[in-house]
């Protein structure tokens, strides 16, 4: 008998497909064929498949987006919150608050509008941007909502810095329509300035991104809130206590409503989506925030009147803010890396829509 090296690999034959009598007829012949009783079956080599990924591949494309962008969010936020916080203290006459608030928008604006750039890759590609306004792309109104406040924010600050170095700034007669216009410049870019604080988020919620497309509801309400931590927190640093009464009111306001919404927006998402906000670096990030945000509101409300723990609860809520930007950012880009954040919530999602009945769309299907 005729054996070969690979015999022992074979699948045994199965019983009662032997020879009888030492011969078969034509019939059983064909059958044994069939049947694989000559011993020509074949043996899997794979597991049988599981359809998760291509090769646990991502499903969605990571945002190409670099940490320039995360410290971009933040700093979108801080400048729009200062902008709010120094329009109101134009208004009741804070005058250092003011200034403050003012150098503060201008001076995170710019940093944050370099690191965007510099992500971007080259500054044309900004400019680009503007050449249309496509109301249905976030991008594209944040884009013109950048500018606008940046405008605003501009002529307020530098009114501000001439008036500091006395008037030392080569404006010549222009100087008149500077000191002119810085009123409603300041109101201009107070305007602009939640736009600024929130578009990044309404950003991030458009994508295919798993754990910021889940968030997508509630995600503005948290970088709102974050944003009044940052600005709130900046100026209890660098403003006298006599004038910061408005940012200790927005900082506790801000801590209640960060605290409310990161909670709220956690049990809303589905569990696997929302795992990178508690989990690893990411979940690291944000619980420090959250633990960060409670310490500063509670030591402005029991001591932001005395100007060292108003400086310390003002840091806190900075790094608070900082924390909980760069931790979403980073939840998000670890979502797109890993197949099992899109493909168990989407599910999930199909399986409660044919338990509802919904089987004659073009998601759902009866089968």
């Amino acid at each position: 008998m005729t054996t070969s090296e690979f015999d022992r690999v074979r699948p045994p034959e199965p019983p009662g497909r032997g020879k009888r009598d030492g011969k078969r007829d034509g019939k059983h012949r064909r059958r044994a064929r069939t049947d694989g009783g000559d011993g020509s079956r074949e043996m899997p080599m794979v597991p049988e498949p599981e359809f998760t990924s291509y090769y646990g591949r991502p499903v969605v494309k990571p945002a190409p987006w670099g940490p320039g962008i995360a410290a971009y969010l933040f700093l979108g936020g801080l400048a729009g919150g200062s902008a709010v916080l120094g329009a109101g203290a134009q208004l009741t006459g804070r005058t250092v608050l003011r200034r403050n608030c003012r150098l503060a928008a201008l001076g995170a604006v710019s940093v944050g509008a370099a690191a965007l750039v510099e992500d971007l890759g080259r500054p044309e590609r900004f400019v680009n941007m503007l050449r249309v306004i496509k109301l249905t792309s976030p991008m594209s109104l944040g884009s013109w909502i950048l500018s606008a406040f940046s405008a605003g924010a501009g002529v307020a600050a530098v009114a501000e810095i001439d008036r500091m170095t006395g008037e030392r700034l080569p404006l010549g007669p222009l100087r008149v329509v500077l000191h002119a216009v810085e009123g409603p410049a300041g109101l201009e870019a107070a305007a602009f300035g939640p736009e600024l604080a929130v578009y990044t988020a309404v950003l991030l919620g458009d994508t295919s991104t798993p754990t910021w497309n889940d968030a997508r509801d509630e995600l503005p309400f948290v970088f709102v809130s974050s944003a009044s931590l940052a600005s709130a927190g900046l100026a209890m640093v660098t403003t006298p206590v006599a004038e910061t009464g408005p940012a200790r009111t927005l900082a506790v306001l801000g801590v209640v409503g960060d605290l409310v919404a990161t909670q709220v927006m956690r049990r809303r998402m589905d569990p696997v989506a929302a795992e990178p906000l508690h989990d690893g670096r990411s979940g690291a990030l944000l619980k420090a925030s959250e633990a960060l945000a409670a310490a500063g509101g509670i030591a402005t409300l029991l001591g932001g009147r005395r100007r060292g723990v108003a400086a310390a609860a003002g840091l806190a809520l900075l790094a608070a803010s900082a924390l909980t930007r760069f931790g979403i950012f980073e939840a998000g880009i670890r979502s797109a890396k890993d197949p099992r954040y899109t493909i168990e919530p989407q599910k999930r999602r199909l399986a409660a829509r044919r338990a509802a009945g919904v089987t004659d769309d073009s998601i759902t299907t009866a089968g």
